[in-house]
């Protein structure tokens, strides 16, 4: 895979390595580990409030009443 960045954003991934002392991979990673934990957090919790509004589809449909 190659990752193509803007001048700036590479600029902007570079001080922020250089700040840390990590390389630019590391935090590139890092990024997308968290926005991968992120997603599947989000489909898990989508999931819940699905098995929860079937589960209590009429408690639900009877209070909108």
């Amino acid at each position: 895979m190659t990752l193509r960045l803007t001048d700036e954003q590479t600029e902007a991934l570079r001080r922020r390595a250089e700040k840390e002392g990590r390389s630019m991979q590391q935090i590139a990673l890092h990024a997308i580990d968290d926005y991968l934990a992120r997603v599947a957090d989000d489909e898990y919790s989508d999931m819940l409030a699905e098995k929860g509004a079937q589960r209590f589809a009429d408690l639900l449909r009877r209070l909108g009443e």
